[in-house]
C-alpha cells in the first residue's frame, strides 16, 4: 500500500464532541416568563425602529461576562432602573461572551469559562445558557454579539437584540447569518471609520441567503433564510475619531437615504467614539441626548459599557484575587456613574418634542 503524509488536519491536535443545541435547549428549556421577555423585547425593538415607539433604546452592561454572580447582581440593579426611566427608554442588558481579540487574549466566557486557557467551550455554552435564562426571568431582555455562527443555535432564544462587532461586520459569514437571526441586528462601523460597510451589511442581510451551517440536531446543514428587515448602523467611531456628533449623524443620515436604507443610527458611547476612556462615556451620551431634544429623529438607540465597579482588571492567576463586578476585558463606567447617566438622559427626555 502506498504510504502518503497527511493532507488534511495537519495542525489540528484533537475534535471534541459539543452537546447538540436541541440537548441543551432540553437541559435548560425556556421558561414561560423569559419567553414573554424575550419575545416582548423583540417586538418593543421592531416598534422602535418602525416609529411606532419614540423611546430611546439602551444597551447597557458590561464588556463581557466573567463572573455569573456579579452579572446577575448587575442585571438586577438595571431592572429596578428600568421601572424608573420607562417613560423614555428602554433598557436591555448587554450580555457578551464572546470577545474577538486583535492578536491573542481572553476570548470569553463561552470559549473559556474557567480563565485558565482550559477552554471548555461545552461548559461554557452551558453556562452561559443558564446565565440568559437568569436574566430573562428577571423580566429583562438581553442583547449580544453573535462572533461565533454555530453560537446562535445554543442561545438565540434567549436574546432580544445582536450586534455584529466592527471587526467582523464586513464579513459575509456574518452578514449571512444575521440573515436568519430572529432579533433585530446592530452593524457596527468598520475600525476605520467607514460607515458604508456597516451599510452594505445592512443591505446584505435584509436578502434570502443560502450557507452551511448546522441544525438544532447539530448536524451540517444548508440554512436558507428570509432576510432580515430590522438591520441598522451602529456610530462607533474609528481611524481615531469619533462620529457621533451631528455632522457625522448628518452624513450616515444621508447615505442610508442612498441606499434606500431607513434612517436607523444606534450610537456607542464606547470604542472610539469615547477615545476609550470610559469615564467619557456620559458625554457622548449627552450629545446624544441634545441631538434628540433638537429634533433629530434617527437616533434610536445607545449602547453603554458599565459594570458595578469603573475600570477594567488585569485576569490574575489567582483568580480568587479579581475585584468583584470590574471588567476584565474594556473599561466600564460604575454602576453609580451608570445610574446618574441614565436618570439625567430621562430627565432630558421627558422635555423632548
Amino acid at each position: 500500500m502506498l504510504i502518503t503524509p497527511d493532507i488534511e488536519n495537519t495542525n489540528v491536535t484533537s475534535f471534541a464532541t459539543m452537546p447538540t443545541p436541541s440537548a441543551l435547549h432540553k437541559k435548560l428549556p425556556l421558561t414561560d416568563k423569559a419567553f414573554t421577555t424575550v419575545m416582548k423585547g423583540r417586538e418593543t425593538l421592531r416598534n422602535i425602529l418602525d416609529r411606532k415607539d419614540k423611546r430611546l433604546f439602551v444597551v447597557v452592561g458590561p464588556c463581557s461576562i466573567h463572573d455569573p454572580v456579579a452579572g446577575l447582581d448587575y442585571a438586577r440593579r438595571l431592572k429596578a432602573l428600568q421601572a424608573e426611566v420607562e417613560d423614555t427608554m428602554v433598557l436591555v442588558m448587554r450580555v457578551y461572551f464572546e470577545k474577538p481579540r486583535t492578536t491573542t487574549g481572553w476570548k470569553g466566557y463561552i470559549n473559556d469559562p474557567f480563565m485558565d486557557d482550559s477552554f471548555r467551550v461545552e461548559v461554557g455554552m452551558e453556562r452561559a445558557r443558564q446565565f440568559l435564562l437568569d436574566v430573562c426571568e428577571l423580566g429583562l431582555p438581553t442583547a449580544t454579539e453573535a462572533l461565533d455562527p454555530i453560537s446562535p443555535q445554543y442561545l438565540g432564544d434567549l436574546i432580544a437584540w445582536t450586534a455584529i462587532g466592527a471587526r467582523t461586520t464586513e464579513s459575509q459569514t456574518h452578514r449571512e447569518m444575521s440573515s436568519g437571526l430572529s432579533t433585530p441586528v446592530g452593524f457596527k462601523n468598520g475600525t476605520d471609520g467607514d460607515v458604508g460597510i456597516a451599510i452594505n451589511a445592512v443591505l446584505s442581510s435584509s436578502s434570502p441567503h443560502s450557507f452551511l451551517g448546522i441544525n438544532d440536531q447539530g448536524s451540517v446543514s444548508i440554512v436558507r433564510t428570509r432576510g432580515n428587515a430590522y438591520g441598522h448602523v451602529v456610530l462607533r467611531g474609528g481611524g481615531g475619531r469619533p462620529n457621533y456628533d451631528s455632522v457625522s449623524v448628518a452624513i450616515a443620515e444621508q447615505a442610508l437615504k442612498k441606499a434606500g436604507l431607513p434612517a436607523n443610527l444606534v450610537v456607542d458611547c464606547s470604542h472610539a467614539n469615547s477615545y476609550k476612556k470610559p469615564e467619557l462615556q456620559p458625554l457622548v451620551m449627552s450629545d446624544v441626548i441634545q441631538q434628540i431634544k433638537h429634533g433629530n429623529q434617527s437616533l434610536v438607540g445607545v449602547m453603554i459599557e458599565s459594570n458595578i465597579v469603573g475600570g477594567s482588571q488585569p485576569i490574575p492567576s489567582d483568580l480568587s484575587q479579581l475585584k468583584y463586578g470590574c471588567s476584565v476585558t474594556d473599561g466600564c463606567i460604575a454602576w453609580e456613574d451608570t445610574e446618574a447617566m441614565l436618570r439625567s438622559a430621562h430627565a432630558e427626555l421627558l422635555q423632548r418634542p
